[in-house]
Parts: structure tokens; sequence; C-alpha cells
């Protein structure tokens, strides 16, 4: 029992990191829109910062993940805080710098500190859940909190921008960017004085062989696992689906002189609220409902969505928020419900039965959360080329094919001969 009250805290922390870890992604995604306009770019070349927040994935994966295990929770967490300050202090910066380079490189560094606390919330979480059906309930409740930050971000970008996206700077939206940088002080402070436990950090023993050059290389690692490889691929897929699909409807309906970028942002808002009530919903049967059949009902629904996404026509409308918004963006906010609990279910699955190879699974699934960023990318780069920008979303339908490829035969364990003690 005194156990279970000591995991508050720590639980409380990982909450607090998810909400961060959605705040400052969708702030690329939604600056995308103003950008576009700003600098008259591409629908492709729009998604360049969500592309290089995620493209920073595929960089420090890895070595996060040997961060994680050498330093520990705490020091992971404390130096991706510090790393997530300096890059949005580097985007607001190219407001008034009026620079699209600057602006970039800026989401590049942001990029490195998503990275690094992804890598330590999810293990963190499924740790301190004991793993299975538990494990995976608590990375849905903490994803719920990653569905606020993403929810609150394109709202309030599109109310700083207003109606009219003709005249919208990077330096309109630095409140959002004032705000995240805040918050990530705020976190520095509060993870300083946690104690947060670290099951997973080297041992005294282990760090001295390793630097004596005496440890024992082991013959196996997490891609031995062929449920783990297959999972790092979903991710992939996943990410792109969640981040492509809601940026390229805010492209579309910011353009659309009879939306506007407010109401664009209000709609992708929505979005991101409902996957915040498919991760409670998911958080409160996770313990009884199997993450296999869960991934598997999310999968084929989302696939129905934006097949009638791109089968819809954009003259046909309904009657919300006082503006006529296509049919089709519904079933885009519908998505959410879809999405909202894939990361969570995938990543239970991936990382079922790795024991001692957790941490480094963890380094490799970040690397692999780059998809985020380049499914956008292809996804605008379609939309450039078509008359009907959400003939796009095949790119997105493809991908959830294969996680439901991954739900009904891939995730299956069949590497259990393999000792993970």
């Amino acid at each position: 029992m005194n156990k279970q009250k000591t995991n508050y805290l720590p639980i409380a922390v990982m909450f607090l990191l998810f909400f961060m870890i959605a705040f400052v992604t969708n702030l690329a995604g939604s600056m995308g829109v103003i950008v576009k306009n700003q600098y008259g770019v591409s629908n492709a070349l729009s998604q360049l910062g969500t592309l290089a927040n995620f493209i920073a994935y595929a960089c420090m994966g890895i070595p996060a993940g040997l961060l994680l295990k050498r330093k520990g929770y705490k020091i992971t967490s404390l130096a991706a805080v510090t790393v997530g300050l300096i890059g949005v202090a580097i985007q607001w910066v190219s407001g008034p710098a009026e620079s699209f380079a600057v602006y970039v490189l800026g989401a590049f560094i942001a990029g490195f500190s998503m990275c690094m606390l992804n890598v330590v919330v999810n293990p963190m979480l499924n740790t301190l859940g004991g793993g299975g059906n538990r494990g995976n309930q608590l990375c849905l409740f903490g994803g719920s909190c990653n569905s606020i930050g993403g929810t609150i971000t394109p709202i309030l970008v599109g109310y700083l921008v207003g109606g009219s996206i003709d005249t919208a700077t990077v330096g309109d939206a630095s409140l959002v960017m004032i705000i995240a940088m805040a918050t990530f002080a705020l976190a520095a402070l509060v993870i300083f004085f946690t104690d947060i436990p670290e099951p997973h950090m080297e041992t005294a023993a282990e760090r001295e062989l390793r630097l004596s050059g005496k440890e024992q290389k082991d013959s196996h690692g997490p891609l031995s696992f062929r449920h783990f490889a297959l999972g790092a691929i979903a991710i992939f897929f996943y990410v792109g689906v969640e981040v492509g699909v809601p940026n390229i409807a805010n492209l579309y309906m910011s353009n659309d002189p009879l939306v506007g970028p407010e109401i664009a942002g209000t709609v992708v808002g929505i979005y991101w609220l409902l996957m915040l009530c498919g991760r409670l919903i998911g958080g409160a049967i996770g313990g009884k409902v199997s993450s296999k059949t869960m991934l598997t009902v999310v999968s084929a629904t989302g696939i129905i969505f934006l097949i009638l996404v791109m089968l819809i026509p954009a003259s046909i409308t309904i009657n919300m928020f006082d503006h006529a918004i296509p049919v089709s963006m519904v079933f885009i906010m519908l998505t959410g419900l879809c999405t909202s609990v894939m990361w969570g279910n995938i990543f239970n699955l991936a990382a079922e039965g790795l024991g001692k190879y957790t941490p480094a699974a963890s380094g490799i699934f970040m690397a692999l959360v780059c998809g985020g960023g380049i499914l956008p990318f292809l996804q605008g780069l379609v939309a450039d080329h078509v008359s009907n920008m959400l003939i796009s979303y095949v790119i997105p339908v493809i991908a959830l094919a294969y996680i439901l490829f991954y739900a009904v035969s891939g995730s299956k364990n069949v590497n259990k001969d393999i000792v993970v003690d």
C-alpha cells in the first residue's frame, strides 16, 4: 500500500511531461499555416517545421535511450526540458528576426527535447503500472494529458491569428511560445525536487564494467524481438497519421475563405479534444480490454473515416461555430478518437516481454517517431500535386492499414526463448 502511494508524484510528473510533448509538438503543426502564408512556401514546405521537429527524433532516439540507461529518468527529463526551453526560445526569436530558417532551427532543437521526454515518460509509466494492461492504462491516462496540450495549441494559435491568414506572422503566436517556455521552467523545478524511481538505470557494478571495457556483449537486443521490430515501424506510421491528419486539415480550412484560420484552429483543436476523450475512455477500459483488440478496432475505424474524408464532396457542409464547415472535416475530428489510443497500445504490445532491453527499445522507438515529420511532408507533397488536397489522405490510410496488420498479426511475441532478466 505504501509503495502505491509513493508512485503518485512520479506519475503526476510523467503526466506533466506528456502535456508538454503535445503542446510544443503541435506548435510546429499550427505554425505551418502561418509560415505558408508569411513566407509564401508550398504545402510541403509549410510542414518543414514539423519535419525538423520529428527528424530530431531520428538523430536523438538511440542516444536518448543510452542517456536514460546511464543517467536515469530524472537527469534525462531535466536535460530534456532545458533543451525544450532553448528550442522554443529560438522559435520565438524567429518572429522579430523574420527568419524562416531560424524558425526551422528552433523546431529542430525543440524536437530533441520532445524525443528525450518521450524516451522517459513511456517506459516510466509502463513500469509504474507494472506492465500489462495496468501499464497500458497509465500510458493512456498520460496520453490524456498529452491531448490536453494538443487541444490548447491550435485553438490558441488560431485565436491569436484571428479571422485573416493573409497578414498573420510568427510574432502573432508569441504568446503560445512564452507559455511553453514558462511551463518548461516550471517542469524543471518540479522534476528537480521530485524523487523519481530509477528501475532501469545501470548499477555501479555495470558502470564499472562498461568503463573498464570488460562489459559482456549481449548477443541479443530489442530488434531481436520480431514483435518489437514490427511495432517500431507501426510507431513510425502512427505518429505520421496522428500529426498529418490535423495538419493538412488545418491548411485546407485556413485557406478556405468561408472558414479561415480561427475556425480551422478550433476544428483541429476538437480533433485533439476527441483524442483526449478517447484516451480517457481507453484508460477506463484498458484494464479489461486487451491492447490487441483495442488497436484492431480503432485502426480499422480510422481507415473508414479517412476514406470518407476523401470521398465526400466539399460542397456538402454542416453549420458549426456559425460557419459552413465541410462534412469531411467532421470525420477528421472523429479520427481523433481512433488515433487517441494507438500510441499506448502499440508501445504496450511492442514492449511486452522485453525486460532488460526496455530502455534501449524506448530509444529505438523514439528514432522511429520521425514518421511524424516525414509522413505529413509526403502528404503535403501529394497535396501540392492534386486538384483536391483531401486526396492526400491516401498516405495515412496506407499507414493505418499497416497498423491494422500489426494489431492482428505482427504483435505476437515469437521470441520468448530470449532471456530478458
